[in-house]
């Protein structure tokens, strides 16, 4: 064993053995030692015994319906146990977090080796911007309850991590770790109805009450000691690297659900939420500021001389804001109509300019110590969430936008404005926008659907101080979709200049980009609207299912190389938005890497990516992981900006070429020309099945009709993540490999990618950890368990294909064996592939009987959605 994981390993078997006895104390004997007869199987079989595999299977096979369910929760509550002491070991000082070298200290170093002075390491952190996006995606299967749960069990690992606790230390935390298996147990794991935009929203608030905010001013401090240490500067009190947007309650791209009212609703929840917690802050404030000693500018601000403790009277009157503007949103959240108080705090000057001035006193006063403590971290929170608490996204599909416009033209007798010529619309566009009069007449009654259009934007107008961050247009492919939008909002009476971002998320509308938004920057009228600042983003789910991961990622390389090209001779400050999720399939990696990996000058106007389902837990559930996270994040922007990739030579970039047209005419060919594919889709994988999970509130198609083309790309992934064939995030890219080395002759070539290309090496590591998670085995017997006969060479050609893939990858990476160089995640897979194999061997039985049954058995469709949560926490992603 591997003694670096031997602390994460005792702590699994330890969290085990408590499961063990809550199982043995809640069902009896009989259920424990099957469950663990099963586990033992599991552990020989994926040893390589065959004849412990065989019998595994039978034991699977030949439980009653009425053991399913047990020994389904039992799997996957082994699984999220597991995962918690992987969590626990990633920050632990005994763990991987002691040998994981200090991001950010370790870049100041090299940086100085590179002859960087500190003036140029100061602009580059002067310049850091980190805007993390959570989405709406539904792919976080834990119920928010259960998180609660798996937290604290986090808390007693910690509490345990010393060698010098006493005994009856150890006993309490003991007796508290087993009452919290035994909660967990006892406690439905999967949610019974499906959770509105609202809830979605509340869940990413939660996120920032229980991590974020302690989370994200300790990171700034631990930044601050480092930059302080290595370079000798000081991160601004006023510095605002950190941001936070929210997709939940906004992103109405295919969701019926999200309407105006429900945006309206959570930018209400949001702020309400911010001042509950500033509250909080403030509290603390005016207990901790008893200091008398001040500056005459505070001690006026506080209210002259005769005021004794000028620092707390400031903290009491902000209290005595706080108290109001929370119990005028509170009512207005609840519905009623009331009058807002004078003393409503609407803009974050009201709260930054006197706490501020309480720093600069103490400061001034020689109490530096002081001022950096607790008020610190609450003038960092200001700046990072403010009294919006997180900002939204507002996300529509550039069709509803066309169809709101056309109804409207038609109602004022202008003609169709659907059937107008690009260069129409934009002329109607440009001559409305620069006019003094509204278009839309006060009495016209517009369908429902174009109603919902123009209201969305006038909750936009009527949102307060910085609230909405951008809206983003998916599925734009013309000039026309921008400058749509910036009517639409014109009309409403909401500000013109708000970020509008075309979402580029197609193989053909990636190809495009840089055409579309170099005719929009040659429209004067707009380059002025926009003050030369210009947000794009880069669709990674829907271009890897259109294409093929291989495609798609060179094809989002090449756009963005494009657009940072353009912006640069057209003067214009691009920010890139980055649509990636948890999985390789849509454009997950593991960050550090990831940024590094992207075009040269592509992280100039900032990061802004999105952070999706399950990975928003994984990298931000905790306040220490999320310090950990944003080091990364923060680390790879500054290597990135002063450090930057190569440009790639010609001859790699022929090759990519030839990559992606091989890859992608090879993806093709099975999703769309194979005629057997959808039904062998269909039948291999929980697809269907997966509709009757109550993931989220968006519907699992962007139509109720269609097939493989209309399946949003987070149940395409997510179905075949379960059957672990995890065929979106490999199909035609080791292929492409294989005939680039074979038929082309470009081995060397792809050698020297892979070491100077930060580009090229990513995506074969990714390809590694993909296949690591595959399995030839449980995806055969999920073949042999639920497809017909005749369909069974699809399925073994697949395999074939797969196996063939792993051997190409292999050379080009020079590796004897998959994940050799990243040990670590290796381990990590290793260890849950005891508990995960059980899950999948079940769920194939499973999907089996419940397809053979007329009437549903609700044991049975019960069991199946536990072990769909099981594998998706085995796989550490689901989509």
């Amino acid at each position: 064993m591997n003694q670096q994981y031997s602390a994460m390993r005792s702590n699994v078997s330890m969290l085990g053995k408590l499961l063990g006895d809550t199982i043995k104390e809640a069902l009896g004997e009989d259920i424990l030692d099957k469950v663990e007869s099963i586990r033992k199987l599991s552990k020989s079989s994926r040893a390589g015994n065959e004849v412990q595999r065989q019998k595994l299977l039978m034991t699977l096979q030949n439980l009653s319906n009425d053991e399913l369910l047990p020994v389904a929760r039992a799997f996957n509550q082994f699984l999220n146990l597991t995962n918690v002491a992987e969590q626990y070991h990633s920050i632990s000082p005994h763990g991987e977090a002691a040998s994981n070298p200090v991001a950010l200290k370790n870049l100041f170093s090299r940086l100085k080796d590179k002859n960087f002075t500190n003036g140029d390491i100061h602009k580059a952190v002067e310049q850091l911007s980190i805007e993390l996006v959570l989405t709406a995606h539904p792919t976080e299967i834990a119920r928010r309850t259960l998180i609660h749960k798996l937290v604290e069990v986090n808390t007693c690992l910690s509490q345990l991590d010393h060698d010098d606790i006493a005994d009856y230390e150890r006993n309490n935390i003991m007796r508290r770790l087993r009452q919290l298996v035994a909660q967990s147990w006892h406690t439905d794991e999967i949610r019974k109805i499906r959770p509105t935009p609202i809830d979605e929203a509340k869940w990413g608030f939660a996120v920032v009450e229980n991590s974020l905010w302690e989370g994200v001013p300790a990171f700034l401090r631990e930044f601050n000691e480092q930059l302080e240490e290595s370079v000798g500067i000081m991160l601004p009190v006023e510095a605002n690297p950190i941001r936070f947007t929210s997709w939940m309650g906004g992103d109405r791209d295919g969701n019926p659900n999200v309407t105006a009212e429900v945006t309206r609703h959570a930018l209400l929840l949001s702020r309400w939420k911010a001042a509950d917690l500033f509250l909080k802050d403030i509290q603390i404030l005016v207990s901790e500021l008893s200091m008398t000693e001040a500056t005459p500018e505070l001690r006026a601000l506080a209210g002259g001389d005769e005021v004794d403790e000028p620092y707390r009277q400031i903290a009491k009157n902000l209290r005595g804001q706080l108290y109001s503007t929370l119990e005028y949103l509170e009512a207005r959240v609840k519905g009623e109509q009331v009058l807002p108080p004078a003393d409503l705090l609407t803009d974050n000057a009201q709260l930054w300019d006197p706490l501020y001035a309480c720093y600069q006193s103490l400061t001034a006063c020689g109490m530096t110590i002081i001022a950096n403590g607790q008020l610190l971290d609450t003038l960092r929170r200001i700046r990072s969430f403010g009294l919006q608490l997180v900002r939204i996204d507002v996300r529509q599909e550039s069709t509803r936008h066309t169809e709101a416009l056309s109804e409207l033209t038609q109602y004022l007798g202008l003609g169709d404005y659907a059937a107008w010529s690009e260069d129409e619309k934009q002329e109607f566009l440009l001559t409305e926008l620069q006019s003094r009069r509204p278009l839309t007449p006060r009495n016209w009654q517009p369908s429902p659907e174009t109603e919902e259009v123009f209201e969305t934007c006038r909750v936009i107008a009527e949102s307060k101080n910085d609230s909405v961050a951008a809206y983003v247009i998916s599925m734009a492919k013309v000039p026309s979709d921008v400058l749509a939008v910036k009517l639409l909002l014109k009309e409403a009476g909401a500000c013109i200049r708000l970020p509008v971002a075309p979402l580029f998320e197609t193989l053909e509308d990636l190809n495009n980009a840089e055409s579309v938004m170099k005719k929009l920057l040659s429209i004067e009228w707009y380059r002025e609207l926009i003050d030369s600042r210009q947000m794009v983003m880069i669709g990674y789910s829907d271009s890897a299912k259109d294409a093929g991961v291989m495609a798609a990622s060179w094809a989002q390389y090449r756009a963005q190389d494009a657009l940072i090209k353009l912006c640069d001779k057209e003067g214009v400050t691009l920010t890139l938005f980055h649509g990636r999720g948890g999985t390789i399939g849509r454009g997950g990696a593991p960050a550090h890497s990831a940024l590094l990996s992207q075009p040269p000058g592509s992280l100039k106007g900032g990061l802004r990516v999105t952070e999706q389902g399950e990975m928003i837990r994984f990298k931000f559930g905790l306040p220490q992981v999320a310090i950990s996270s944003l080091a990364l994040y923060a680390s790879a922007i500054l290597e990135a900006n002063l450090l930057p990739p190569p440009e790639p030579k010609q001859e790699w970039k022929s090759v990519m070429d030839s990559l992606s047209e091989v890859s992608c005419d090879m993806y093709r060919d099975y999703v769309r020309e194979q005629p057997d594919f959808v039904p062998y889709f269909r039948a291999a994988t929980p697809e269907l099945e997966l509709a009757k999970l109550p993931l989220g509130s968006r519907p699992a198609k962007r139509r109720p009709t269609g097939g493989v083309e209309t399946l949003r790309a987070i149940p395409w992934i997510f179905a075949w993540t379960q059957n672990r064939l995890m065929l979106p995030a490999w199909l035609g890219a080791g292929a492409a490999l294989k005939h680039v080395i074979g038929k082309e002759g470009k081995q060397a070539v792809l050698d020297e990618m892979w070491q100077q290309w930060p580009f090229f090496n990513t995506r074969i590591a990714m390809l590694e950890m993909v296949y690591a998670k595959a399995d030839l085995w449980l995806a055969e017997y999920y073949d042999h368990r639920l497809v017909e006969e005749r369909l069974w060479p699809l399925g073994l050609k697949l395999r074939e294909q797969l196996s063939e893939d792993i051997k190409s990858v292999l050379a080009v990476s020079k590796d004897e064996a998959l994940m050799a160089d990243l040990p670590w995640i290796a381990e990590s897979i290793a260890l849950r592939n005891v508990y995960t194999d059980p899950l999948n061997v079940l769920q194939a039985e499973l999907l089996h009987r419940s397809r053979q049954q007329e009437q549903a058995d609700p044991r049975v469709e019960q069991a199946l959605m536990v072990t769909i949560a099981g594998v998706a926490a085995g796989m550490r992603n689901t989509g």
